[in-house]
This record gives C-alpha cells, structure tokens and sequence, in this order.
C-alpha cells in the first residue's frame, strides 16, 4: 500500500490535496514540533493585489497536536474578508460560500482538531474519500523507508519546498490571472472557487 507522510495544514495548497487523493493511505503527523511559517497554520489566496498569505494565530510551542487556536486580532472576521474580497466574483464562490463560512464562525480550541474539520469538508466538496490516519508517535526520517511512506512534510513546505516530481502545478482560469498571471500552488479555496466541481480531475 502506497503511503503519503504529511504535515497538518489550514486550507492546505492544491499539492498537499493531490496526495490526499492520489495515494491509497495518508498519514498525518501529529507529534512533529510546530514551526512558523508552514502550512500548519497559513494558506495563500490570490487577491487584486497579489498573493496574500492568511494566518491563523496559535498559542502554544509544543507538539503540533497541543496547539490552540487563538482568538487574537479577530483574525476571522479578517480571513472571510479577504476571501470574499478575493473571490467573490470567482464562478464558484458563492457556490460554496456556505460550506466554507462557518469555519469562521465557529471557534474551535485544537488547531488540529480544527485543520481536520477543513480537511473532511473539503475533501466532500472535492468529492475525494481518502483514507486518513494521524501519527502515533512521530515518524523519523530514517523510518520512512522501513514503513513505506513517501514522505512530504518537508516537500509541501510554504518557504522552502523541495522537488516533487509527481506534482506539476498546471494553469487553470483564475480571477486575478490577466492582472497577475497564473499562480501556481495556491490553497485549495482558489481551486474550489475557480475551478468548482471539475477540481478533482486537476487533481
């Protein structure tokens, strides 16, 4: 059975979505150390004025899996504005608004726990049924091979990714592409939005 490692994300970038979909058995790590800056807890929409990375604000240092959402800087009023800012005139937006809006109306206390709900929700409207598992303690480098997974915690990385052979970020319409030109590898909303029920075959 084909294994794909990954990190948690928030909304995560269209790649991160084509090993959920492409490989048998994902595999979510839990017990890695949070870091800033990554995916965990940030995607990047395409905006009038070009990419925008959105944040979610988190309390805590620790294992991912002990992180907490926090409430600072009303930060989801701020997300939903700028994604309606972003895609409102986008062909699906509106489609999907009202599956997308309550993540930024609820408050949730995991960020885990949060990144999971999106990941069930987006999966239904990308109508994929991936098999997803957490980690249990965490998985080494050096285990990898011996388990099979293919890791890409470290691959589908926001500041430095590394080569990923499988994953080629093909053009699709996007709102802002006359003004801005493509933008490769963008959260999953811009696929959705863009790209509405025909985002599983760019998968």
């Amino acid at each position: 059975m084909s294994t794909a490692l990954l990190q948690t994300t928030y909304f995560g970038p269209i790649q991160w979505y084509q090993k959920l979909n492409r490989y048998e058995h994902c595999l979510i790590e839990q017990h890695d150390t949070y870091h800033k800056q990554t995916y965990r807890n940030r995607c990047v929409i395409a905006t009038a004025n070009g990419p925008q990375v959105l944040t979610v604000p988190v309390e805590g240092h620790g294992l991912c899996k002990e992180l907490r959402v926090s409430d600072h800087n009303q930060w989801r009023r701020i997300h939903w504005n700028a994604l309606t800012s972003a895609y409102s005139e986008s062909p699906f937006f509106d489609y999907y608004a009202d599956d997308i809006r309550p993540f930024f109306e609820k408050k949730y206390t995991f960020l885990l726990d949060f990144n999971e709900t999106i990941r069930q929700t987006v999966c239904q409207l990308l109508d994929i049924q991936p098999r997803v598992d957490y980690t249990e303690s965490y998985v080494a480098e050096r285990d990898t091979a011996q388990t099979g997974c293919q890791d890409f915690r470290e691959v589908i990385n926001a500041k430095h990714p590394l080569p990923d052979p499988d994953f080629q970020s093909r053009p699709y319409w996007q709102v802002f592409g006359r003004k801005h030109g493509f933008l490769p590898n963008l959260s999953i909303l811009d696929l959705l939005f863009c790209m509405g029920p025909e985002s599983v075959f760019y998968l």
